[in-house]
């Protein structure tokens, strides 16, 4: 039996073609670890879960990886109400939703990169981003120039035009 999956990018359905003799890799975001695992995060990794499980059953080899954005504005306004430092909140709800997941029996990911394990890496490829001109700073932030990027839209068809008039 064969797999089929919907493409977003063509809007149709089409056969699973996985390059041969490589693992299906999954990549899914994880939480951004400030609060308590609810009902929404359950339902995002027991759905993954399934297909990974499906693909491993079907004979497919699978190398499943979910981050943990563990460094993040909510999580340090959180770190600061309770009096802990951002680090300690983001591990205690990383053992929580670990907790959680076990206990609605979701398989763990093969691995769970963490930002602040990335952060050298993700800074400097914003400071690439910066230097090419696709990305640009104000007041401390730094933000993706769209129209920089011909494509950006396609995936969820919509032009520069109306994503601005929604900004």
């Amino acid at each position: 039996m064969s797999i089929s999956i919907y493409n977003t990018m063509t809007g149709k359905q089409e056969k699973f073609a996985p390059r041969p003799s490589q693992p299906v890799t999954m990549y899914v975001c994880g939480v951004t670890p400030y609060d308590e695992v609810h009902l929404g995060h359950a339902r995002v990794y027991v759905a993954f879960d399934v297909i990974r499980r499906y693909l491993g059953l079907s004979g497919y080899q699978v190398r499943y990886i979910q981050n943990f954005t563990d460094v993040d504005d909510k999580i340090i306004k959180r770190a600061q109400e309770t009096g802990v430092s951002p680090r300690e909140l983001a591990q205690r709800y990383i053992d929580d939703y670990f907790t959680q997941m076990d206990r609605l029996n979701v398989t763990r990911a093969d691995d769970y990169p963490r930002v602040t394990e990335t952060t050298p890496h993700i800074i400097a490829f914003i400071e690439k981003l910066v230097e090419k001109g696709y990305a640009y700073a104000v007041d401390g932030d730094v933000y993706y120039s769209v129209r920089k990027f011909p494509q950006y839209g396609k995936l969820s068809k919509h032009n520069i035009e109306e994503l601005e008039a929604g900004a």
